[in-house]
């Protein structure tokens, strides 16, 4: 934990501004913390490379990285740094994988503000934080997320897998000789196909059932 002279530090690192201003007046209206906030992920770690956090709220989809990865990343450069989740992806997998990758604790925004604060005090003592809904979907079983494995075109599969590797749309375009505009069909499509609302999820699934 880092020590600081003043009162903790919460970072907020969510791309809806509407969400930010609601956690920072939650935050400051009932707590002593000390509150900054940021849009990306990039402008957190930079904000790290000359400043310190005590908890960073996270979310799991940001426009510049994947918060899975941010999240990883974060264990391994700053491992005193609290990361608790909060998202409104409800998928047992990527709950799953957000706290494999080091999270201290998941919440959805659907939380109330007292498992919120509770989250955080939580995570400032080391503890595990979940929230209430978030425990209920750890505990059911894993097969009952998903109904049957998508059947995939062989394009769909190649497409998806070459997201996998982390290739965006425009460099599977040049790759594969088609428009961007097919292969951002294709992946609504692939998406539509697994039930889910992103991408992230997709390759989860994806991979566990080993389509990819």
């Amino acid at each position: 934990m880092l020590q600081h002279n003043s009162a903790p530090v919460i970072a907020i690192v969510d791309d809806h501004p509407i969400v930010i201003e609601g956690l920072k007046n939650l935050l400051t209206s009932e707590t002593e913390f000390e509150i900054v906030s940021f849009t990306t992920g990039n402008d957190f770690l930079n904000y790290l490379k000359t400043n310190e956090a005590d908890v960073v709220l996270l979310d799991v989809v940001l426009p510049d990285i994947n918060g899975l990865e941010l999240c990883r990343e974060l264990r391994k450069k700053y491992p005193e740094i609290t990361v608790l989740a909060i998202s409104n992806q409800a998928e047992r997998s990527i709950i799953v994988q957000m706290l494999q990758n080091g999270a201290s604790g998941y919440l959805l925004k659907n939380a109330s503000a007292d498992e919120l604060l509770d989250g955080i005090e939580k995570g400032l003592r080391g503890e595990e934080a979940l929230s209430h809904e978030v425990k209920a979907i750890l505990s059911r079983p894993a097969t009952n997320d998903w109904n049957g494995i998508p059947t995939l075109t062989k394009r769909e599969k190649e497409i998806l897998r070459l997201i996998s590797e982390g290739l965006s749309s425009t460099d599977i375009a040049d790759k594969l000789f088609l428009s961007q505009l097919t292969v951002e069909t294709h992946r609504r499509n692939i998406i539509q196909k697994f039930q889910t609302t992103n991408m992230f999820s997709v390759i989860k699934l994806a991979i566990e059932h080993k389509i990819i």
